[in-house]
């Protein structure tokens, strides 16, 4: 299971090149994709949390104990995503930009962290669990790579050295993974704590990240918002539904 952990996190680092991808598309085209790949994020993420970690969590942990590191893991990402959010929004002037840019690798590691210690609770409780995970947090990964490189490139870093930095950021999926996988032989039910964690993790973004930013998009696009949404919830829904006992 450890080789299918890490090809997984690796793949997920891998992400980091969807910036320089998608930006080289001409604007109004990269903004209808990422528009409908937020859509359908915050279903995929919704939907792996209620329908695949949470149900998985609560078979070997009780209840109590699952909501409480649901909890645990939105505010964990809270507490991330305030930190960076708070530099940004302090320090809106061009001189100060690569110092942000710093601060928000770090963030974006330290989350990176988080989604290969999620991707590792997934595959040790099942391969298709595993995969349905990784397949979420790319989802949520495309949309966050352009964001970080465009941060990056506008601070003044290079085309090369935004996509080392970004990839880099992300590679620090495996350390979480790693970490979490050899921790988990001397914890008992380990994988179990890591899911219920990963959920609220989940939530989180798609809640407080994706939603409000499909929000902006104005309401003349709210059915391609709520037909991109209820695909990531389709998508996810099948492979809970469908994946070998």
């Amino acid at each position: 299971m450890l080789l299918e952990i890490v090809l997984a996190t690796v793949f997920v680092s891998l992400l980091s090149f969807s910036g320089i991808i998608l930006l080289s598309l001409q604007k109004k085209t990269q903004d209808a994709l990422v528009f409908i790949i937020l859509g359908f994020a915050t279903g995929s993420l919704l939907a792996a949390a209620f329908f695949d970690l949470l149900p998985e969590a609560i078979t070997g942990l009780p209840s109590g104990s699952v909501f409480a590191f649901t909890l645990a893991g939105i505010m964990v990402f809270f507490i991330l995503e305030s930190m960076v959010h708070w530099h940004h929004e302090h320090h809106d002037h061009k001189e100060h930009e690569k110092p942000v840019a710093y601060l928000v690798l770090i963030g974006d590691g330290i989350h990176n962290f988080f989604d290969g210690v999620a991707i590792a609770a997934g595959f040790l409780v099942s391969l298709p669990l595993g995969l349905a995970t990784t397949f979420a947090i790319m989802m949520h990964e495309i949309p966050q790579e352009i964001s970080d490189f465009t941060l990056l490139t506008y601070a003044g870093f290079s085309t090369k050295k935004a996509l080392i930095a970004n990839l880099l950021s992300g590679l620090t999926s495996v350390l979480g993974a790693l970490f979490f996988f050899y921790l988990s032989g001397y914890v008992q039910n380990l994988q179990f704590y890591g899911l219920a964690f990963a959920a609220g993790g989940f939530i989180y973004i798609a809640a407080s990240d994706l939603i409000p930013e499909l929000h902006k998009q104005g309401k003349m696009r709210v059915w391609v918002q709520l037909a991109a949404i209820l695909a990531g919830i389709a998508v996810m829904w099948l492979l809970a539904n469908n994946a070998p006992a």
